[in-house]
């Protein structure tokens, strides 16, 4: 499969019928939730776990998404779902990119981008990215 940026990270979706809406195609909420997903899966992947935020008081919160649905995903399609960290600021945000293709196909049914700000567990209040995520996100970073 060809991507938009290099190296990316991958979760294979397989679509089922509890994501089908009344026209007959994927629900556009599918979308946002598989990106959801796939943020976490990453986030995991590069060792920043639901429980590690939870122990330095610190989550990266949605503060933007930017969804561009580009073509329908149907019932029994087998779809790839792509990630990639595109900026770390080092102080309170981080900028990922997305891209959603169709297996059989390679069409690109979604391109999104999503901003994350830095937050405190504890107060919801805006806090600077502890070192570890400096670290770990900022070098995950592919450029543009």
């Amino acid at each position: 499969m060809e991507w938009a940026l290099p190296e990316p990270f991958v979760m294979e979706i397989d679509v089922t019928d509890e994501a089908i809406d009344a026209y007959r195609h994927v629900n556009n909420s599918e979308y946002l939730r598989w990106v959801e997903q796939i943020s976490w899966a990453h986030s995991e992947a590069l060792g920043l776990t639901l429980e590690r935020y939870r122990e330095l008081d610190r989550a990266m919160v949605v503060h933007r998404h930017e969804l561009d649905y580009l073509a329908p995903g149907y019932e029994g399609d087998q779809l790839q779902l792509a990630t990639w960290i595109v900026a770390c600021d080092g102080r309170f945000s981080l900028t990922r990119r997305f891209q959603l293709k169709r297996k059989h196909d390679a069409k690109t049914l979604l391109k999104a981008r999503t901003r994350f700000a830095c937050v405190a567990l504890s107060s919801g209040r805006p806090m600077r990215l502890p070192d570890e995520y400096r670290r770990i996100y900022g070098d995950a970073v592919v450029d543009e």
